[in-house]
């Protein structure tokens, strides 16, 4: 385990974003300059408001985006696009899709132009699970689809810049999020409330989830030590679908959500969606864990959903 330098330039793409605002936080906190891509006048104020120091440039803008990295000891790419809408399209993901392919060359070359000595890419562990829904780590094979490929395309463009250059290269794929400000747990909660959110099938397939909070520590962790190569980040217990969504509904006070069969959720939400929720992820973060100085604060969803409903009440979310 490498301790932190005394004082780093960091770049952030992403930092808007519910884990990009959180790496900031946790980055400039200790002293470090944490420089952040932003859009818009109000991305430059969330920026500022977490303790970043906004830059405004395109992701696409080559020569716009290695003025700001220039001079950067790491680079985190953790710009993404992830759709929201219940009925998904494979035309939904095009943004995303070219942020993780383009989008990753570009950072990557500036990353070796600026002469940084660490890069930092977020994926998912799903780029690697098995059909079979059985258990698989960091060297599982990839598993080649059209909702990943860009993730994979992406994961290889900075592992090979890392082994071609001696950059330190780090790829963190991440479980399911979850937290009171991601919207897939706002829709899971708002979804429970009404009902309308159900136990698809059997309810036996497995979640590998993380809160927020913890990817970002993760996050934190992968940018102040040198962790080279891929790894897992996720709690510290799979899920069945059925158990974390009656335990969920439980805790803000819904009834048991509804059992759908298979059939009648592709007919209502397209076989995609369902194929994703019915999927299971049996992973592990063991190895960061053992690695680094990385822990979760939420070892399971049975300490991270109270969380969220917390700071749901209080809001008045819920």
């Amino acid at each position: 385990m490498e301790l932190p330098e005394a004082h780093m330039k960091i770049f952030i793409t992403g930092a808007t974003g519910v884990l990009g605002k959180r790496l900031v936080k946790g980055l400039s906190g200790p002293g470090h300059t944490v420089t952040c891509m932003t859009r818009s006048a109000r991305g430059e104020e969330t920026v500022r408001s977490v303790g970043g120091v906004p830059s405004r440039a395109a992701l696409f803008d080559k020569d716009a985006l290695l003025k700001d990295i220039e001079g950067s000891d790491v680079v985190i790419h953790a710009a993404t696009s992830i759709p929201v809408k219940k009925r998904l399209k494979p035309e939904d993901f095009r943004l995303n899709d070219r942020i993780r392919r383009e989008g990753t060359e570009i950072v990557t070359d500036c990353a070796l132009e600026a002469g940084a000595r660490k890069l930092i890419f977020q994926d998912v562990v799903w780029v690697s699970r098995p059909e079979d829904g059985s258990f698989y780590d960091e060297g599982s094979p990839v598993v080649p689809l059209p909702a990943v490929q860009s993730g994979i395309d992406g994961e290889k463009i900075v592992l090979g810049a890392g082994e071609k250059h001696g950059m330190v290269a780090t790829v963190l794929r991440c479980g399911f999020f979850y937290g009171s400000d991601t919207a897939p747990t706002r829709q899971k909660g708002t979804g429970l409330k009404k009902r309308t959110f159900p136990i698809i099938g059997d309810g036996e397939a497995l979640w590998s989830l993380i809160h927020i909070d913890d990817a970002a520590s993760a996050f934190v962790t992968a940018a102040l030590e040198d962790l080279p190569g891929i790894w897992h980040v996720v709690d510290d217990m799979p899920v069945r679908t059925g158990d974390f969504l009656n335990y969920f509904a439980g805790r803000i006070g819904a009834p048991p959500p509804y059992r759908f069969p298979v059939w009648l959720a592709r007919f209502l939400a397209g076989g995609s969606s369902v194929g994703f929720f019915t999927a299971s992820n049996n992973t592990s973060g063991a190895q960061l864990k053992s690695a680094s100085g990385w822990s979760p604060k939420y070892p399971t969803y049975r300490e991270g959903i109270p969380q969220v409903v917390r700071d749901w009440k209080a809001e008045g979310f819920i």
